[in-house]
């Protein structure tokens, strides 16, 4: 009965969202671009007025000099006025499926939170997000509705269900669910939002199970988190074999794990267990940059806005732990600027619609540490660059986050100049044009 539901509520998501201006491109069918300044995700200046040829769903070719198509070609022409062309922005920390229900919401109807979802991809898709990293939910019916065209919204390389310990971040049990009868799954596992595994032998149980169901990368949460209501942030959680027990079935398959940790315990153990990226990081030292430096550790960091943390009642057991961990974001960043970690940027919103909304102006923020140039490269190239790490388990082989001859056509037109102004990222009204897998969503250019 619950898989029956979960079919329909996937099929009414595509139903609901068929307001979309999705122009779906045949099979041969090009589209060009004519006189856009390039973004190509690298570079930190615009190309001379070029043209682009989008051919099916990659970038065709790439020409200062005007591009001719054969006559009678089913070629659509579009005249930019030299505006920028650029990549589709890629959120590397995203939670499709709990973006806008409560906590208590998240683990309830899975018909009704599967229509919610499908919603927000939609939403998520028109910010200009054309890709997502999900590290963490039972996301595995919206993307294959989404690649199926059933639904609209970004590609999602999806972790599944976050593997955590008992009174684990990610843990949303209630005391009265204690003690756990071993071999008995509570809400919260049935419905695929978290797993507990207490044993190394039960976590790869779990991340097989993952990788079963198409994960292309597998979170495990290697200290306590600011959400979960019994997991205190200074506490190391999976001990080192339980998370190389996850590293070595994750490598198996050719993939990798990422952690969620604060602290410069819960990073290093999840380092000396082979753990490839960091997911937050937000309370390491010099010591703990300095390791992940020489030993080449992705950090996946949030600029955490203040309405997150604000979200979180005064006198809550959260907002105690969002007060101990927000002071770390500055400190972090400029840890990963002097030792030049590689970085990758999410946004790591839940259950908060509102601040979903404000996904483009998340991204912005980081201009109080970086340039614009630096801010676009990091929300395109880079993000593609960790995307990447999921090898034969990537669900999109490809190259995205650039613009250049080959790469798949994910694509923005912005109205302005965002490596001047990276403001524009924060109004989907500036993105006149957003294009995925070479089929236009949003056309909004004047006639």
């Amino acid at each position: 009965m619950r898989c029956r539901s979960l079919v329909v509520a996937l099929l009414l998501a595509g139903f609901g969202q068929a307001s979309l201006a999705q122009t779906e491109a045949p099979p041969g069918a090009a589209t060009l671009f004519e006189n856009v300044r390039i973004f190509d995700g690298k570079s930190a200046a615009l190309s001379p007025p070029s043209n682009v040829l989008v051919r099916g769903n990659t970038i065709a070719r790439i020409s200062v000099d005007p591009i001719t198509v054969e006559a009678g070609a089913d070629v659509r022409i579009i005249k930019t006025d030299g505006r920028v062309l650029m990549p589709g922005l890629i959120d590397a920390h995203w939670h499709a499926m709990l973006v806008r229900p409560t906590p208590a919401e998240s683990f309830g109807d899975v018909g009704y939170n599967n229509l919610v979802a499908g919603a927000e991809a939609a939403d998520t898709l028109m910010r200009g997000f054309t890709t997502v990293r999900d590290v963490g939910g039972p996301v595995f019916g919206l993307k294959r509705a989404i690649d199926a065209g059933i639904a609209k919204g970004p590609r999602i390389y999806p972790s599944g269900a976050v593997i955590t310990i008992t009174s684990g971040h990610g843990d949303f049990r209630q005391l009265t669910e204690l003690p756990r009868a071993i071999g008995t799954l509570s809400r919260m596992e049935v419905v695929g939002g978290a797993m507990v595994a207490d044993t190394p032998d039960e976590v790869r149980v779990r991340t097989r199970e993952q990788l079963m169901q198409g994960a292309s990368q597998v979170k495990l949460t290697a200290g306590g988190g600011v959400s979960s209501p019994f997991s205190p942030i200074d506490v190391s959680t999976f001990t080192e074999p339980e998370l190389r027990a996850a590293v070595e079935a994750a490598e198996n398959w050719g993939t990798y794990v990422a952690a969620h940790a604060f602290t410069p315990a819960a990073i290093q153990r999840s380092i000396a267990a082979g753990v490839k990226c960091i997911e937050h990081g937000m309370l390491m030292d010099e010591a703990t940059a300095k390791l992940m430096a020489e030993k080449g550790i992705w950090l996946s960091m949030q600029p955490l806005p203040e309405a997150l943390k604000l979200g979180f009642p005064v006198g809550s057991v959260q907002r105690a732990k969002a007060e101990e961990v927000w002071p770390g974001i500055a400190r972090t960043y400029e840890l990963a600027k002097k030792y030049k970690l590689k970085t990758a940027w999410g946004t790591d919103v839940l259950f908060s619609q509102a601040l979903a909304q404000q996904q483009g102006a998340i991204l912005a923020s980081l201009a109080r540490w970086y340039t614009p140039a630096e801010v676009l490269i990091m929300a395109t190239s880079t993000n593609a660059d960790l995307l990447a790490l999921s090898g034969k388990r990537n669900p999109y082989p490809g190259k995205l986050g650039v613009v250049e001859e080959g790469a798949l056509a994910d694509l923005l037109l912005v109205d302005g100049n965002p490596l001047e102004n990276i403001e524009l990222v924060a109004d989907p009204k500036n993105f006149p044009i957003i294009m995925k897998d070479g089929n236009i969503y949003k056309d909004a250019l004047p006639n």
